[in-house]
């Protein structure tokens, strides 16, 4: 248990029938009448639905205990992503659902953080940007910007994005986890 004036970001509270729910932003408001309040905005930690939600000043609140590790992708065992601690060796299968949009960005050797809660894996995330070659794109006409100087490419993981035409294939880039944004090329 912890109280609302001892909110931080990233802090995870179980509220409203056990959900988890992960603090995105909190501020603490003193108005010139009546009592403190604390007006957060929360993310549920398995559905991304984000929500404003407003706790009385000191009002104690349950946070759940969510661990944090740094896991390396080994392979993929039908549905299951099997991710290996770097501390101890023991291998943890994840489950698709679990691992999210991180997929498209996954090969094998990346790191990732992996949480979880009571032993139930709750999400992967991955690091802002990661690095991945192009496994197959047309090749650029020059003169053609009608769609705006980019074009379809499929990077090693089988994910599709939008890239500059002029990138080719077998060309290594930076591509943003969250948006799958092409970031631009990587100097080998």
């Amino acid at each position: 248990m912890a109280s609302t004036n001892d909110l931080k970001n990233g802090m995870v509270l179980k509220l409203e029938g056990g959900q988890l729910w992960s603090v995105v932003e909190f501020q603490h408001v003193k108005p010139g009448k009546g009592p403190a309040f604390v007006r957060t905005k929360l993310k549920n930690v398995l559905s991304g639905k984000v929500v404003d939600k407003t706790f009385n000043a000191g009002v104690k609140v349950e946070t759940a205990t969510v661990d944090k590790r740094d896991m390396q992708f080994s392979y993929m065992d039908g549905e299951y992503f099997v991710f290996m601690d770097m501390e101890t060796y023991d291998q943890l299968m994840v489950d698709r659902k679990a691992v999210g949009d991180a997929a498209n960005f996954l090969i094998e050797g990346f790191t990732a953080t992996v949480a979880q809660h009571e032993g139930e894996v709750l999400f992967v995330e991955l690091p802002a940007a990661v690095e991945l070659v192009i496994q197959e794109t047309e090749p650029g006409v020059q003169g053609d910007r009608s769609t705006g100087g980019t074009k379809p490419a499929t990077l090693e993981t089988g994910h599709q994005i939008q890239v500059p035409l002029f990138i080719t294939t077998g060309e290594k880039i930076k591509v943003d986890t969250r948006t799958s944004d092409y970031l631009g090329r990587v100097n080998s």
